[in-house]
C-alpha cells in the first residue's frame, strides 16, 4: 500500500491546522523555532499513528498536546528552560523576527508572554485553537474548573495591561 492512499487525509489535515498548532505551540513555549520544531515533531508522531489519531475527538490538540509533553520532556532532559521570571526574554522571542504572517497584534502578544505558562496554554488552547473547556482541560490534564480560572485570570491580567484606561474609573 503506497503512502498515498495509507493516509490520503493527513494532508489535508495538517493543510488545515499546522498554522493553528504552530501558533497555539509558540504562544505556550514563547520561541519560534522551538514552536516549529516542537510542531513538527508533533505532526510526525500523528502522521505514525495516523490510524488512530484521525479517530481523536479534536486531532489538532492531540498534534498541541504532543508538541507540549515533547517541549517538557526536552526541558526534563536539559533542566535548562528560560525562567518565567524574566516574561521580557520571552515577549522579546514572541515578538522577534517577521510578525507580519502573525493573527494577533504584537502589542498582544507580548502581553501573553507575561502570563504564567499555564494560563498562556489555556488561553491559546481555548481562544486560538478555539476549544472547548472539557477538551481543554483533557489535553492539559488538568480539571475544566481549572481551565476556567486559569482563563478568568487571564483574562483580567490582559486586559489590566492592555486596557489601563478601565482601571482608571472610565466606563467600559
Amino acid at each position: 500500500m503506497g503512502v498515498g492512499t495509507r493516509r490520503p487525509d493527513f494532508a489535508e489535515f495538517y493543510r488545515s491546522f499546522k498554522d493553528e498548532c504552530l501558533f497555539t505551540v509558540l504562544v505556550s513555549v514563547g520561541d519560534r523555532d522551538t514552536a516549529q520544531d516542537l510542531v513538527a515533531e508533533a505532526f510526525a508522531r500523528a502522521w505514525a499513528s495516523w490510524r488512530t489519531v484521525s479517530r481523536h475527538p479534536a486531532p489538532a490538540a492531540w498534534v498541541v498536546r504532543t508538541a507540549l509533553n515533547a517541549h517538557v520532556s526536552r526541558w526534563r532532559r536539559r533542566r535548562r528552560e528560560v525562567s518565567l521570571a524574566d516574561p521580557g526574554v520571552i515577549a522579546d522571542r514572541l515578538t522577534a523576527g517577521d510578525t507580519s504572517d502573525s493573527p494577533v497584534d504584537p502589542q498582544i502578544m507580548a502581553a501573553l508572554a507575561r502570563l504564567p505558562e499555564r494560563q498562556r496554554q489555556v488561553v491559546a488552547l481555548r481562544l486560538f485553537l478555539d476549544l472547548d473547556t472539557a477538551r481543554t482541560a483533557a489535553v492539559l490534564g488538568i480539571a475544566p474548573g481549572t481551565v476556567q480560572a486559569h482563563l478568568g485570570r487571564a483574562i483580567a491580567a490582559l486586559r489590566t495591561e492592555l486596557m489601563p484606561e478601565r482601571q482608571k474609573g472610565f466606563p467600559s
